[in-house]
């Protein structure tokens, strides 16, 4: 797929892998648009970023949502790159005092049911194009959970799901193409409380292997260890999972 001279949107763009990949593909002459909730952190990941432009938008929010949609439809039609970056997590383990329904619900929110409403929406936008993507951002715990982010993962797991099946749909009658980026744990402020500073792989390092992947129509693009561990998974489960939760 050919990344150059197009628009492109990115949610979660304010920050982390969501910025790098803003940065490179700014580089190679695209037009991009980063979608996050903090306007003043978003405004300036967007000034240092070239060709960049804010649009301050809480995804969770149908009304806003909504708003976000109208102005992609009237200034920027050109869109034919979706990226959805966002993503929250919660830190914990099942427990009678977790609160688990709670912090579920606002995972799923962000990283699952906003994903599928902005997709939806803007899908008559990119289907205008004679060539178009949406990459859907999951992670290495689509395969196998992290039991100290259960929910994190089941959001994740239904990421990878809903992604098998929007390409399965699209790829009938439609030019739009459906990509999954699938990483470990990268060095970002969101995985600092699950060591992603000791043991994470940069951001930009994420961001450049997702163009790679892109450019060369690899639909599921795994990142780092991702590959490896999806090969574990598939001929042993448990000592997957084991893997991923050693102590």
């Amino acid at each position: 797929m050919n990344l150059s001279e197009r628009t492109v949107l990115i949610t979660g763009g304010g920050s982390g892998i969501g910025l790098q990949i803003a940065k490179l593909l700014s580089q190679r002459g695209n037009k991009v648009l980063i979608v996050g909730r903090d306007a003043q952190k978003l405004h300036q990941a967007a000034a240092s970023s070239h060709n960049t432009i804010a649009l301050p938008c809480d995804i969770t929010d149908t009304g806003e949502v909504d708003k976000l949609v109208d102005e992609i439809g009237s200034h920027y039609p050109e869109l034919s790159v979706l990226i959805n970056n966002a993503g929250m997590a919660f830190k914990y383990t099942h427990s009678e005092d977790a609160q688990a329904f709670n912090k579920a619900k606002q995972e799923m929110d962000t990283n699952y049911f906003s994903l599928i409403r902005l997709t939806e929406k803007l899908l008559p936008t990119l289907k205008r194009h004679p060539e178009a993507a949406i990459v859907n951002v999951s992670s290495i715990v689509a395969f196998s959970p992290l039991s100290v982010l259960p929910t994190y993962s089941d959001s994740k797991a239904a990421v990878h799901s809903y992604t098998l099946a929007l390409r399965h749909t699209l790829a009938k009658d439609t030019a739009v193409k459906v990509f999954e980026l699938m990483p470990p744990t990268v060095n970002t402020e969101f995985s600092k409380e699950i060591g992603g500073q000791q043991h994470g792989m940069p951001a930009q390092e994420v961001a450049t292997e997702l163009i790679e992947g892109m450019e060369n129509d690899m639909f599921e693009i795994y990142v780092g260890r991702t590959n490896s561990f999806r090969q574990l998974f598939l001929s042993d489960p448990q000592e997957a999972f084991n893997l991923l939760n050693q102590s």
